[in-house]
């Protein structure tokens, strides 16, 4: 799976359809990470001051890494969506 999230809200859609296709529950990835409910459910509609310590555990707990590259047009089926 390649997607592209630019802003705090499309990484938080991001990480909630991954979660929700993992079958787990905001609950569950909480424990995972030793985050509290509140926090993934902030994360996930797109806070924009979660520190990056607590995005990298939530990625590694869904079996995701963040990777760094030159910023390209991307298609717009590529990037997620805002809704």
């Amino acid at each position: 799976m390649n997607s592209l999230a630019r802003d705090p809200k499309q990484l938080g859609n991001l990480i909630r359809r991954v979660r929700k296709k993992l079958g787990l529950s905001q609950t569950d990835l909480g424990t995972r990470t030793g985050l509290r409910q509140a926090t993934i459910s902030s994360i996930e509609t797109g806070n924009p001051s979660t520190k990056l310590e607590t995005i990298l555990a939530i990625l590694a707990a869904l079996d995701l890494e963040f990777q760094i590259k030159p910023r390209s047009k991307g298609w717009s089926e590529d990037i997620e969506d805002l809704l």
